[in-house]
């Protein structure tokens, strides 16, 4: 059995491919150490077959040099493309960091081997939580048809804009403070009431010991919560996925 490509078409697939991966080793859910590099390369060339009918108009000549400047090219907007989803979903990691602090686990930090970073009980938690849920969801349809898009407004020969990005990064990290304290919000408030009666506790009856009884209290009141919280979270997961997409919009616009 033989098949044939034309040039064209494998400098294409070469192209959009190289950009894919490079979005593919920044964004989640590829972009973790649990994926190996394999995984992450097979699928990119897969998903770049299904983009080269797409692609194949705006392919540079089947040259050394135009194909070079082309790659490095692919190689800058994937990456740049995957941080900025990146940066949506970090709020979530992030919110189980604002838990830790709250609900007393900020002492104790853990190995992320997937991550290679020390993180948090619950930040770590909170990654491994949506990395899941992303699946389970099939929210990463929703991310990777949103990254896909930009073989459209974005072609192989195409530039987008630095100040735009600029622009897009500067209200995405806005939004994922915003967003930890929207996920982690409720829970915050309560804790802290928590500490208050605790307090209140303590000066009404000293003999009590109120606050030796904080911190297992804290920390089983903190369970209880993130318990309750789960039902919320596959919601959350696909709002940040479809706010992903919007900002790779305003980027490629």
């Amino acid at each position: 059995m033989q098949f044939q490509f034309a040039s064209a078409s494998l400098v294409t697939l070469l192209l959009a491919s190289t950009r894919i991966l490079a979005w593919s080793v920044v964004a989640p859910p590829l972009a973790t150490g649990g994926v190996p590099k394999v995984i992450k390369t097979v699928l990119s060339v897969a998903l770049g077959l299904a983009v080269v009918p797409v692609a194949q108009p705006h392919a540079p000549a089947a040259q050394f040099v135009p194909v070079a400047e082309s790659l490095l090219e692919q190689v800058l907007i994937g990456a740049a493309l995957g941080f900025v989803t990146r940066l949506v979903f970090s709020a979530v990691e992030a919110a189980g960091s604002l838990l830790d602090l709250f609900g007393g686990f900020s002492l104790s930090a853990a190995y992320d081997p997937l991550m290679t970073t020390m993180t948090s009980i619950y930040g770590r938690f909170y990654a491994l939580l949506a990395t899941t849920l992303i699946f389970a969801t099939n929210a990463h349809l929703l991310i990777f048809q949103g990254f896909l898009r930009t073989f459209s407004s974005i072609p192989l020969d195409g530039h987008f804009s630095l100040a735009r990005l600029d622009r897009v990064i500067s209200s995405g990290v806005t939004d994922l403070f915003v967003a930890a304290l929207q996920i982690a919000g409720p829970l915050i408030v309560v804790l802290f009431i928590a500490d208050i009666a605790l307090g209140v506790l303590n000066r009404i009856a000293p003999q009590l010991n109120a606050f030796s009884m904080s911190f297992p209290i804290k920390i089983g009141l903190t369970l209880l919560l993130v318990g309750m919280g789960f039902t919320l979270m596959p919601g959350v997961i696909t709002q940040l996925a479809e706010h992903a997409n919007r900002l790779i919009g305003a980027v490629t616009g």
